[in-house]
């Protein structure tokens, strides 16, 4: 039986806000970036605890209707986390088979030395897309990248920047990137939607990084030699048999992902043929995954399981290469579905009992605009991105906050969605103690502050979505889905 309810103020909102910030604050300090295998989770479980000790003593609620409310938040989720397993599974086969090995590769060939810093942006996006990791790309290519780049005389701040940019590009656009996941999930629309709508704020930002670091290539002399990358590339002609014909499975997705299929079905069917074309491409790399002196029936059978569920890696004689070529599978994906788990309990806790729609509200009656909309929401996320350290709940928690003020607006949930990662995504490794800050300065050297002003697309990235938004580019309202669906 639940008694008189009391709305909700601004301050009863922020008391569990402020203890999440802060408690991420200590957290990170203490665990730095291992503080998404589970410390920043028991953070968001403690901030359920305080925003459900507020609902119940302060505004009235009883445990069973936040308990509905937290059920409804994850159940709202379970598409995106499902689709984060298949994902998962994708890279294992993907890497199984050669695929992501062999769009490293040929993305390393178009290196170039007259055009180093465009060639180390295109390459590090490359690798990023194939593989959904900034992170990887970065602590792999980027390295070997970065020295090759010092080597040719480089200031190490515009290496990184170029390596940083083509990074996050990627990882912005791959499907396999869990904050691409994240996103559309917080948002309430789907992944490839999500992807396709991205585009039009993401390739004007990377066209125009790419001018800029064209511009900044031709004041200098490159006179040195590739010789770094030609061993990763001798590396990965040596282990896989690298052919033409492995690119049939990524386009088969993306035919799909054109035609409009669903996100699981596509994925499963990625994921799918890439065990059927490592067992016919690549026979080596199935004998040493299943290690057993026994049929290839059989191997191939232990061999492309392990590669779905579980961590699967390629040894080689350089620790570059043994690092790109290693993936979890869908056990990899458990951290990143706890995070969201835990998060949508908050959210749950937060929206059931009002105070979301109270912080929401309190900032929508300083927006007049749907341009001053979207400034507000990069504003937020940017805010969480410097105060929590953590890009994720740079994303989850303006997710929440905002998902129905856009629906009010009748704009569609892409438009948040994109917005969020416009800015949240691509400004975490600019803050100096953001995990993917302090990450990327300690990976490749360089301090975050020295590689910040060029990271171009980082940069504008945040600032193009705020243009659009302005001067209502690019922007699809609700009417509008319901034709497309009708038509």
């Amino acid at each position: 039986m639940q008694g008189l309810i009391r709305t909700p103020k601004v301050f009863d909102a922020l008391i569990p806000l402020v203890f999440l910030i802060v408690l991420l604050v200590l957290n990170i300090q203490v665990f730095g970036t291992d503080g998404l295998s589970g410390s920043n989770q028991i953070v968001l479980i403690l901030s359920s605890m305080v925003a459900a000790i507020v609902a119940i003593f302060r505004l009235g609620y009883n445990w069973e209707t936040l308990q509905d409310g937290m059920v409804k938040s994850i159940s709202a989720a379970m598409s995106s986390i499902l689709i984060l397993f298949l994902i998962g599974a994708l890279a294992g086969t993907w890497l199984l088979s050669g695929i992501v090995p062999a769009m490293i590769y040929y993305g390393l060939q178009i290196l170039s030395p007259a055009i180093f810093l465009v060639a180390a942006c295109i390459v590090s996006a490359v690798v990023s897309l194939a593989t959904g990791s900034s992170w990887t790309t970065v602590a792999t290519v980027g390295v070997a990248l970065l020295g090759i780049g010092k080597a040719l005389g480089f200031e190490e701040g515009i290496i990184a920047g170029a390596i940083i940019s083509g990074a996050y590009f990627g990882d912005k656009m791959s499907p396999l990137s869990d904050t691409t996941n994240l996103a559309p999930a917080m948002a309430g629309t789907d992944l490839f939607t999500h992807i396709r709508y991205m585009a039009k704020t993401t390739i004007p930002s990377i066209s125009i990084t790419l001018i800029i670091f064209v511009v900044i290539g031709l004041n200098y002399e490159a006179n040195g030699n590739v010789n770094d990358v030609q061993i990763i590339s001798d590396i990965i002609l040596e282990k896989f048999n690298v052919t033409g014909w492995l690119f049939v499975v990524p386009v088969v997705v993306i035919v799909l992902i054109l035609k409009k299929v669903p996100a699981i079905p596509a994925l499963l069917t990625g994921a799918l043929l890439g065990g059927l074309f490592a067992i016919i491409f690549q026979p080596e790399i199935i004998r040493g995954i299943a290690a057993e002196n026994a049929s290839y029936a059989y191997q191939s059978f232990k061999a492309v399981m392990m590669s779905l569920y579980g961590e699967i890696s390629i040894p080689t004689s350089n620790d570059v290469v043994n690092e790109l070529l290693m993936t979890s599978g869908m056990a990899g994906m458990m951290n990143t579905i706890w995070l969201i788990i835990t998060a949508m309990v908050f959210g749950g806790i937060m929206e059931e009992s009002g105070m979301l729609r109270v912080l929401a509200e309190a900032i929508i009656q300083k927006v007049h605009s749907v341009g001053s909309l979207i400034a507000s929401t990069v504003a937020t996320c940017v805010f969480f991105n410097i105060t929590t350290s953590d890009q994720y709940l740079a994303i989850l928690v303006p997710g929440r906050m905002y998902a129905d003020v856009y629906k009010k607006r009748g704009l569609a949930p892409e438009n948040l969605s994109r917005t969020l990662e416009d800015s949240g995504t691509v400004t975490s490794v600019l803050v100096p103690w953001n995990t993917c800050g302090a990450t990327q300065a300690s990976v490749l050297g360089v301090a975050t502050l020295t590689y910040a002003p060029y990271c171009f697309f980082n940069i504008i990235s945040p600032f193009m979505t705020i243009l659009y938004g302005y001067f209502k580019i690019g922007l699809t309202y609700y009417d509008e889905v319901e034709e497309e669906k009708l038509v």
